[in-house]
């Protein structure tokens, strides 16, 4: 299902992304050494709870899960990087984190990921892969307007990816987003350009390029939800919400004023 989303709708979905992105910035604030996965999920939920909006995750069962997800946010740490389940584990110092949030506000969904480094940092490599997610992600953005195609977006993420030397795995990507959170169409993070579906005003994307540091392979945790690089490689994930309109992309989940 594809939603192209109203004039009024998309007022909603600007407030669901504004949310979206307080709650990421106050988490990565609130964050450090010795911080425990399973407090963060608390108070990401206190927060849900408080602008009474509708958790994504919580209920959340796909056919590759386990299901239901159970917890609201997803904590992927150094070589985990996609769907990260919450657990008894104290971050610590170096640690690369991940955090994948997604909620229904007004009845629409808004969906962003940051990754960062907790404590000091290891060194540059984390640092590189954290900057090209980012970097890929600006260009995929800037690809994503009026006219355009859903391939063209692939191109521009997968362009700065492999370009900066990182293998591309395109399992997992990006997705349209409304009143649910993952709706086609699916955007792979690395495509041909000019290929795929018409991008058009009202149209909400999730875009997200995520790297490993050595590998474009991904295994499973026994816990059912965790994706990890399958040499145990450091990893990094960057996700904003974008909605189509006349004059190009705009960005729903930036950093509130």
């Amino acid at each position: 299902m594809i939603e192209i989303l109203t004039p009024a709708e998309l007022a909603r979905a600007r407030k669901s992304g504004q949310f979206v992105a307080r709650v990421l910035t106050t988490l990565q604030e609130r964050v450090g050494v010795g911080t425990n996965l399973l407090d963060v999920n608390d108070w990401a939920a206190e927060m849900i709870a408080g602008a009474g909006a509708t958790s994504c995750y919580l209920d959340y069962a796909p056919s590759f899960g386990r299901g239901p997800f159970g917890h609201v946010i997803c904590t992927s740490v150094n070589d985990a990087v996609l769907h990260g389940l919450p657990h008894d584990y104290a971050l610590r110092d170096g640690d690369l984190l991940t955090l994948d949030f997604a909620v229904s506000l007004g009845g629409l969904v808004a969906d962003a990921a940051v990754s960062f480094i907790v404590g000091t940092p290891r060194g540059q490599e984390d640092r590189r892969l954290i900057d090209t997610t980012r970097a890929a992600l600006a260009a995929g953005i800037a690809a994503a307007r009026p006219g355009a195609r859903v391939g063209d977006i692939s191109h521009a993420v997968g362009n700065v990816l492999s370009s900066a030397g990182y293998s591309v795995n395109t399992e997992f990507g990006g997705h349209g987003v409304g009143s649910t959170m993952h709706q086609d169409p699916h955007i792979p993070n690395n495509g041909r350009p000019g290929r795929g579906y018409v991008l058009q005003p009202g149209l909400v994307l999730a875009i997200e390029p995520w790297i490993m540091a050595d590998t474009a392979n991904l295994i499973m945790d026994p816990d059912g939800w965790t994706l990890r690089s399958a040499t145990g490689a450091r990893t990094a994930h960057t996700e904003h919400t974008v909605a189509i309109t006349e004059n190009g992309p705009e960005i729903l989940t930036s950093i509130p004023d």
